[in-house]
């Protein structure tokens, strides 16, 4: 059980490097009014919730202890994070406030999920 926690731990970074990467990528853009939601960070997105669900089931069938206020929060930030991502996925220019706060809410993300124990 712990190798298949441990591959879909990996499979969960590599969906936050997609979508912190694709608005890491856009850094550039964002500062003249050019950014845009990539497909990568809709799939990066998509592959952070699917993976994060299957390592809550995972754990919980393993016995191991999980932290559901933690969980229920990095889920709700996700959530947001998909709604923004999925609404501004095909437009041109997406305004510097929403494509920011992606960036911001991800990287929260990812320091509840390192910081939270």
């Amino acid at each position: 059980m712990n190798v298949l926690i441990n591959v879909f731990v990996g499979l969960h970074i590599v969906g936050i490097a997609a979508l912190l990467g694709g608005f890491l990528s856009q850094m550039k853009a964002m500062r003249g009014g050019e950014a845009r939601m990539t497909p990568g960070m809709l799939h990066g997105a998509l592959t952070m919730l699917i993976t994060g669900v299957a390592l809550v089931g995972l754990n919980q069938a393993d016995d191991q202890p999980v932290n559901n206020l933690k969980i229920g929060i990095k889920m709700a930030l996700l959530i947001v994070i998909l709604a923004l991502v999925y609404v501004k996925r095909d437009e041109e220019r997406v305004a510097t406030p929403v494509f920011g706060l992606v960036g911001l809410l991800t990287t929260a993300n990812v320091f509840i999920a390192v910081l939270w124990t």
